[in-house]
């Protein structure tokens, strides 16, 4: 049986897929949140290992070779905002926390951006498969690549 959400995603362009991703890393991090206001350690972990595993799959399926210089800032986003969820947790930090949310929306929000661009999405329905979302596209992943964050 197919829930909501995997329905939802059918169809879905390779940016699509990768907003759904950062949606979902959102959603994590504000369990962690409720695990950390309700003081339970085991939940935050989970929560907290769940996001990581997103990001450390989206830095997988980077494409360097095709995204060049946007790409390479998205791996530092990665790396960067990986570390401050590490940090969130090992602190029990609600505001850090917080802060990797507000760090992440706005790069999601920039791919959504993107998203609306027909021509930005650079893999065909024939090369996307469920282990490779989107490699980077040079000319939009730049407004990814430079929406405000701090690490």
């Amino acid at each position: 049986m197919t829930n909501y959400r995997e329905h939802a995603l059918e169809g879905a362009s390779a940016i699509d897929l990768v907003v759904a991703l950062y949606d979902g890393i959102i959603r994590f991090l504000y369990a962690a949140i409720a695990a950390v206001e309700r003081g339970v350690a085991d939940a935050r972990r989970v929560a907290v290992k769940r996001a990581m595993d997103i990001i450390i799959h989206l830095q997988a399926r980077l494409r360097m070779d095709v995204g060049g210089r946007p790409a390479q800032s998205l791996s530092e986003f990665y790396a960067a905002i990986f570390a401050q969820i590490l940090q969130a947790s090992q602190s029990v930090s609600r505001a850090r926390f917080e802060h990797a949310i507000d760090c992440v929306r706005n790069v999601r929000d920039a791919w959504r951006e993107v998203a609306k661009d027909p021509h930005a999405d650079p893999v065909s329905s024939r090369e996307l498969n469920a282990s490779r979302p989107a490699p980077v596209a040079a000319d939009s992943s730049q407004t990814a690549a430079n929406s405000s964050w701090t690490a």
